[in-house]
């Protein structure tokens, strides 16, 4: 038999050994961040206000999410409490905060302070918008960041704002993208924003700035904004939107829905068609051969031309006759079906699974018992 709860987290566990971490996050950007780094051997301190991290009420998450972190609750108003702090900041190589900027100098927490005790320390703020840095494209500054001549100031007043993930995935634009093919707006059941742009950027920048503190001695304060790492993300959609626009003749900078983008349905070869017991079979044929592999499987020869390598554009009528064949086709039979005739190919054509069926998937063999798999795994010699 075959144990499910076989996790491949200690696979790469010696990786941060000895690395020691103060968390003074909660919710879930902060302390998932320091669970991907506790995975890698990292050793965590949770620090908690005394009535705990609010993510304590969900109760599954907050195991998943700190299991295996050593935990302090302290009163953050308490002039002890922030001594006590202190004390282990002294040997510690980094701090993750998720408050709003200038609460750490309110605590006697600032970068200043930490760095005279702790020269090393790497700080990691993860906030909703960032600061409010002044700048201009056009300026020359001076060192000390001064504007000396040039353009206008540019700034923002978002730094002190409340929100969370909607709000981030909202102003980022990303929110915009995720749209139906009818074009109605999509409500994500998925934190985009506390996580890819919150964890996981916090913990690239985190490393690189350890990196840099072994190499120089000297540590930084660095501040994530989760809306700006989305805005970041979307690498895609700044410039596909031209792509298509340009390739169909339009103006460069006419708006273009997301619907209708070069991987947001626009393709027949790239988006998502019903079945029969209305669920999704996710097309990802964007190569040719690809798309001609899917064409065979579905004996359909006369398509096998109609690709956008080829020169046959989102908006000719081949390319919109090609989506109306394969919607009428994967329209006749269920998910399970097309999931078996597609079950040996190579055509890059997968069913979209629901949660349940994800964690019961071969691919999550190794979950562990909180039905989390790294996203790494090591091969063996």
């Amino acid at each position: 038999m075959i144990d499910r709860h076989v996790s491949n987290h200690d696979q790469m566990e010696d990786c941060l050994q000895g690395l020691r971490v103060v968390d003074l996050t909660r919710n879930l950007p902060g302390p998932f961040a320091t669970r991907l780094l506790a995975d890698l051997g990292a050793d965590i301190l949770k620090i908690e206000p005394k009535q705990g991290d609010p993510a304590r009420v969900f109760g599954e998450l907050f195991a998943a999410l700190n299991h295996g972190k050593t935990t302090e609750k302290h009163d953050f108003n308490d002039p002890k409490a922030i001594e006590a702090i202190k004390a282990h900041l002294t040997h510690a190589d980094v701090m993750l905060d998720s408050f709003r900027p200038g609460v750490l100098a309110d605590m006697g927490l600032d970068a200043k302070t930490l760095h005279d005790i702790n020269p090393k320390l790497v700080m990691v703020s993860i906030t909703g918008y960032g600061v409010a840095v002044s700048y201009s494209e056009k300026a020359t500054y001076s060192e000390d960041g001064t504007c000396l001549e040039g353009g206008a100031e540019v700034s923002h007043h978002w730094a002190n704002k409340a929100g969370h993930d909607i709000n981030f995935m909202a102003m980022s634009g990303v929110l915009d993208q995720l749209k139906t093919a009818q074009g109605e707006q999509a409500m994500p059941n998925i934190q985009f924003a506390d996580l890819a742009g919150g964890s996981d950027t916090a913990v690239i920048a985190l490393l690189a700035a350890v990196f840099a503190a072994q190499r120089t001695g000297r540590g930084r304060h660095v501040v994530i904004s989760m809306t700006h790492s989305l805005y970041n993300h979307m690498v895609m959609p700044k410039v596909t939107g031209k792509l298509i626009n340009r390739l169909s003749g339009h103006g460069l900078n006419d708006t273009l829905l997301p619907q209708h983008d070069f991987l947001g349905g626009a393709l027949p070869c790239y988006r998502l068609y019903q079945t029969a017991d209305h669920r999704y079979m996710a097309v990802g044929a964007l190569e040719l051969k690809f798309w001609q592999g899917l064409c065979e499987v579905l004996e359909l020869p006369a398509l096998t031309k109609i690709h956008w390598q080829l020169g046959i554009l989102p908006n000719m009528v081949d390319s919109l006759s090609a989506i109306e064949t394969l919607t009428e086709i994967f329209s006749t039979q269920t998910l399970e079906h097309w999931q078996h005739v597609f079950a040996a190919t190579d055509v890059c054509v997968t069913p979209v699974l629901s949660l349940s069926e994800a964690q019961a998937h071969p691919l999550f063999i190794h979950q562990d018992e909180h039905h989390a798999t790294s996203g790494w795994q090591q091969v063996k010699e």
